[in-house]
């Protein structure tokens, strides 16, 4: 188990509000919570990335939107246009979701093709990850997924959206093993206790995407 701090499991979470039914009272309280405990970023759809620069002015917490969130299934131009979007709105990270048909189908240079464009129209300051939805592929479609993400010029490779199954260690380890220290790993999707998120790290995540995050750190307060 990795032996962290309270500050250094904090700054590992990407504090997730990403369900349809998340209103603005939702987004605020997510904000504040991302200050108060210290998360990495708060992770949102599209429309409330300006909501979230407003209540986090001030803080140190990043602002995370999405693209192609959650099926993956939109065309390429609009995967482009909507992550660029929300780098003008103010947000710092993009989690993209990979054509998760092209990967099932063994296509994964079109895949690749798909994760260019999308860096090529981000600043180079903005980071990218990719989700590749790992619960519906092979292990091998897994690593070759990878591949692509190290070849499309992302930071990351992310298990899984969580709307279609959770990150398992397995996957983690398979992704790390795949990525080879070339890109990092974040793990998401049903992360919801402290045990989960230590097994986790230490398979090989250096991110965790969670709407649980502030369960698991008074768990983590409470053990210690």
């Amino acid at each position: 188990m990795p032996d962290l701090s309270r500050q250094e499991l904090a700054a590992l979470f990407d504090h997730a509000a990403l369900m349809p039914e998340v209103g603005e009272a939702e987004i605020e309280q997510v904000c504040r919570e991302a200050a108060e405990f210290g998360f990495f970023s708060v992770a949102v759809n599209p429309i409330w990335v300006t909501q979230c620069t407003e209540h986090l002015r001030g803080t140190t917490v990043k602002i995370l939107s999405v693209s192609g969130f959650p099926l993956a299934a939109n065309r390429t131009d609009i995967k482009v246009a909507e992550a660029a979007k929300g780098v003008a709105d103010g947000a710092h990270e993009i989690d993209m979701v990979a054509n998760v048909g092209w990967l099932a189908s063994n296509r994964f240079l079109e895949a690749e093709q798909e994760i260019t464009a999308v860096r090529r129209d981000l600043p180079h300051n903005i980071i990218l990850k990719v989700i590749i939805e790992a619960g519906k592929l092979t292990t091998e479609q897994q690593k070759q997924a990878t591949r692509a993400v190290i070849n499309g010029g992302a930071q990351f490779v992310k298990t899984c959206t969580g709307f279609f199954g959770g990150a398992t260690v397995e996957q983690v380890q398979t992704l790390a093993e795949a990525a080879g220290g070339k890109i990092e790993v974040k793990a998401s999707g049903g992360i919801k206790t402290l045990s989960q998120s230590l097994d986790l790290v230490e398979a090989g995540s250096t991110r965790l995407g969670s709407s649980s995050s502030v369960s698991i750190m008074r768990e983590f307060d409470e053990r210690n």
